[in-house]
């Protein structure tokens, strides 16, 4: 009972005395996974329509060769930001600009990284949503005179992209935890916090069981929100309308 009273009373003081350090860090934590998630869905929206093109046979040979290589490209990037793991990926790029003489700050490296990670992730799943889709609302699209960016944009993405909210949710979930991984570099997330404070009086297990206690507040209160917007979705689409698209 002493013993757990001591831990109780260490952890409130570390809140306490590093309140500023914790906010920090967790502002960090919060401002990588959000922004990162976000741009790694706009690269993965580029990504995905790399990736389905197939060259036409009755297309000039060069243009065959670059849809070919267009699709390659994309591939590749998404094998291999799929096949390693993040904190590799951060020392490559942060470490790997520097021996070029290409410095970054460590919170913009760690931005990309999260950001091309999760376009690598939701570009699967983005192909997945758009095989979904009856071709026929594509080539009906073109056959109206469409353009295929203007397809992509306003018949398929909307329709995907509706489908993939829990996905992407679960992306977001990923993220708040595995930016952990970037304190390798020196990003100053939550873990990078708990580490420094705890090592100031070599109190180790306190600091990490309030960073733990931090990431389970962050990560079930992102599931909660995620859950009570996939309810209003599943609500509004049960909701019966009569032929001229008015709710009855």
């Amino acid at each position: 009972m002493i013993v757990q009273l001591s831990v109780f009373n260490t952890m409130r003081a570390m809140l306490e005395n590093n309140a500023s350090l914790w906010l920090y860090g967790l502002r960090t934590t919060l401002l990588l996974a959000f922004v990162g998630t976000v741009v790694g869905l706009l690269l993965a929206l580029v990504l995905v329509v790399m990736k389905i093109q197939t060259p036409r046979r009755d297309a000039h040979f060069m243009k065959r060769i670059l849809v070919r290589l267009v699709r390659r490209t994309s591939i590749l990037y998404v094998g291999f930001f799929r096949g390693t793991p993040m904190m590799v990926q951060a020392m490559l790029l942060y470490y790997g600009l520097q021996s070029l003489g290409l410095g970054i700050p460590v919170f913009t490296a760690g931005l990309v990284v999260v950001s091309l990670n999760t376009a690598a992730y939701l570009t699967e799943v983005l192909r997945a949503g758009l095989a979904a889709l009856h071709k026929g609302q594509k080539e009906a699209a073109l056959a109206l005179g469409m353009s295929p960016y203007a397809t992509y944009r306003l018949v398929l993405f909307p329709q995907a992209l509706k489908n993939m909210v829990p996905a992407i949710g679960n992306e977001l979930v990923v993220n708040l935890k595995d930016t952990a991984v970037l304190s390798v570099i020196g990003v100053t997330e939550m873990f990078y916090m708990g580490r420094r404070i705890g090592s100031a009086r070599y109190q180790f297990t306190e600091s990490f069981i309030i960073v733990s206690l931090l990431y389970l507040l962050v990560v079930n209160i992102a599931v909660w929100l995620l859950g009570k917007l996939t309810n209003m979705r599943t609500r509004r689409a049960s909701i019966p309308r009569s032929d001229s698209g008015v709710m009855t």
